[in-house]
């Protein structure tokens, strides 16, 4: 029998250094009793039983040869390893579960996110960066020149005259949350000034399509700041129109750059820019018509006021 159909046929072992069948579980208990610390509410929520928790945990600190919590007074705490490895294992554990619903692949080695749930959908898909450069918007472009020019620093002259069509995002506790919305920004176009300051402070993960999508969502954010970097997407989703309820189609291209605020605490800015062509595996048969109904027309001719601004500077 050749190594191919021992494996078909469950004979054949598996190498020494292979992953415990059960990694994925084992993880799950891990990132659960870290967000309780607290063993029954973590048994709880997972719907397991007390001995497979610490089961679990005892075969990864093996594993990893360190533990990976401290007990004192019955509480549990994590140790400088069990912080360290905890983002990593929450992002196993997101990928895992939207791998396998289908909400979650890679293009080309890029990024590509689905949801949809009930009338909402939201697409996202990661673009090449250098897609700047051959795009018509001048705004993009010289967004991506300003942040260079100004080393990531928003208070800095050379950001200031693409600073007003952007939206800044700080990073807290809760996630990354929008601290303020340039009056030039598509957000404030769409919505209206008034909406747009009752948004501030409101977390960009909190999506309906739940905690490890949202997880996902906000590891982008994590990734431009980490890596002091910028990041290409392009999104088709739907928002509730201007003054109303009811749910229409948006698509548009963002652009995310890290950066910093004055005391030098890390920052991420984002320049939303509307698409009629919106460049993501899957949807080229979806009929994005009524765009027109919540596109923002007063933005559309940026390139025309915006070489108009720059013969000024």
């Amino acid at each position: 029998m050749n190594q191919s159909a021992a494996f078909e046929n469950g004979t054949a072992a598996l190498p020494a250094d292979a992953p415990p069948a059960l990694l994925f579980e084992m993880i799950r208990s891990f990132v659960t009793l870290a967000s309780t610390l607290n063993l029954s509410h973590a048994v709880k929520d997972l719907g397991s039983t007390r001995q497979t928790v610490r089961r679990h945990i005892l075969q990864l600190e093996a594993s990893m040869g360190a533990p990976l919590f401290l007990i004192e007074d019955r509480r549990y705490h994590l140790t400088s390893l069990g912080e360290s490895v905890l983002p990593d294992a929450k992002d196993i554990l997101a990928r895992g579960s939207l791998w396998l619903s289908g909400q979650s692949r890679s293009v080309g080695q890029l990024q590509r996110l689905q949801a949809n749930v009930g009338e909402w959908d939201f697409y996202q898909q990661q673009q090449p960066l250098g897609a700047i450069w051959t795009d018509p918007s001048l705004l993009l472009r010289e967004t991506f020149r300003a942040w260079a020019m100004a080393g990531g620093e928003i208070e800095s002259p050379a950001f200031a005259h693409v600073r007003p069509y952007l939206i800044i995002y700080r990073h807290t506790d809760i996630g990354w949350i929008c601290v303020e919305f340039g009056e030039k920004s598509v957000y404030v176009k769409w919505f209206g000034r008034d909406y747009a300051r009752s948004s501030i402070g409101r977390p960009i993960s909190k999506m309906p399509a739940g905690e490890e999508f949202s997880h996902l969502i906000d590891e982008a954010f994590n990734e431009v700041q980490t890596a002091q970097m910028a990041r290409l997407d392009h999104v088709f989703t739907r928002m509730p129109r201007k003054g109303g309820e009811e749910l229409a189609p948006v698509a548009y291209q963002r652009l995310m750059l890290s950066g910093c605020f004055p005391d030098r605490s890390p920052a991420v800015m984002s320049l939303v820019l509307p698409v009629d062509l919106v460049n993501i595996d899957g949807m080229e048969g979806i009929d994005l018509g009524d765009l027109d109904s919540v596109q923002p027309h007063e933005f559309s001719p940026e390139n025309a006021i915006f070489e108009s601004l720059l013969e000024e500077l």
